[in-house]
């Protein structure tokens, strides 16, 4: 991949939603989302190519998929800078390739697989995990935001990237069989329609239920006998007043396959930390793992510690997978 690359898409996309943003009134975000399908559908008849004729044109069909992920998610990250909801956020990219190399591990023996993100976001993570697999991939995301669910629409046309893409709340029905694995960065807080959340296992037994938690009872719904999960989860996941409850749930639907924590330095404080965690949808062949990977890892900066735990997660897979 070509960082050259990523600077002259970041540079475009920055360049014509900032133009779009003066001449036509609108959000940054909303005017990548503009900009985003102006250069997909290269409409040269509309009001944008007035605003944007005396950009220098980009073709997008040079880049490799990753160098336009990344270009776009700088731009994303730039226009979420000013935006308030907590919602807003991209997974840190160092994390969204590391689940990727942990997908593939588990998976490399496939030759087509489906994946699903029932809180696709933007579809950041949902696509540096799909640009890592070789196999043949069908993929859905799904997600209530509009900006977010057009950003996401963006991300997989530049990419090439085929994603079908539900825009709707993730907690209710979705119209889609059960994928092999998902892959998802938890949303954290309350859930607040009470009566939707009666369906749930996990529901509160009074007042408002956690949304991770039935986040994570809705990917197991829609994930086939023996699919893998990767979360991404707030490390207070099971020190809450409803980790008991989380608990026995996951122990009745699931084998707990690894926690690993992500390094404290990415984040502002202890409260925010997050770890990654894999779990297994039980089935007739299933069986749970001898013994749990479980690990902190050290800073994806810090290359000679992040070799020497790779190479523990592979005698970790000769181990349970040989």
């Amino acid at each position: 991949m070509n960082q050259d690359n990523v600077e002259l898409i970041f540079q475009w996309f920055d360049q014509a939603a900032s133009k779009i943003e003066q001449a036509h009134n609108m959000t940054y975000l909303d005017s990548l989302i503009e900009a985003g399908n102006w250069l997909f559908y290269k409409d040269e008849q509309g009001e944008l190519s007035d605003t944007l004729s005396d950009l220098e044109n980009i073709n997008m069909d040079v880049f490799k998929k990753e160098e336009v992920r990344k270009g776009l998610q700088l731009a994303i990250l730039k226009g979420m800078k000013g935006a308030t909801q907590q919602h807003h956020y991209i997974t840190p990219d160092s994390v969204a390739i590391f689940i990727g190399y942990l997908v593939q591990k588990f998976y490399h023996h496939s030759k087509e697989v489906t994946i699903f993100d029932p809180a696709c976001g933007t579809a950041n993570l949902l696509s540096a995990v799909m640009n890592q697999l070789s196999q043949n991939v069908t993929a859905f995301g799904s997600e209530v935001d509009s900006t977010l669910i057009q950003l996401a629409y963006i991300n997989a046309n530049l990419q090439k990237n085929a994603i079908e893409l539900f825009h709707q709340d993730s907690l209710r029905p979705l119209l889609m069989k059960p994928a092999d694995l998902v892959v998802s960065d938890l949303p954290v807080g309350y859930y607040p329609d009470d009566e939707n959340a009666k369906s749930f296992e996990l529901k509160a037994e009074e007042g408002h239920s956690y949304a991770h938690h039935l986040f994570i009872e809705q990917s197991l719904k829609y994930t086939k006998e023996g699919g893998y999960l990767f979360f991404l989860i707030p490390n207070f996941l099971f020190e809450s007043d409803q980790a008991d409850r989380l608990h026995d749930f996951l122990h009745k639907q699931a084998h707990i396959i690894g926690l690993l924590q992500l390094p404290l330095s990415m984040f502002k404080s202890d409260k925010n930390a997050k770890s990654i965690f894999i779990i297994q949808k039980k089935g007739k062949q299933t069986t749970p793992p001898k013994k749990a990977l479980l690990a902190d890892l050290p800073s994806f900066k810090d290359v000679h510690a992040m070799n020497h735990m790779l190479k523990q997660i592979q005698e970790w897979f000769d181990k349970e997978y040989h």
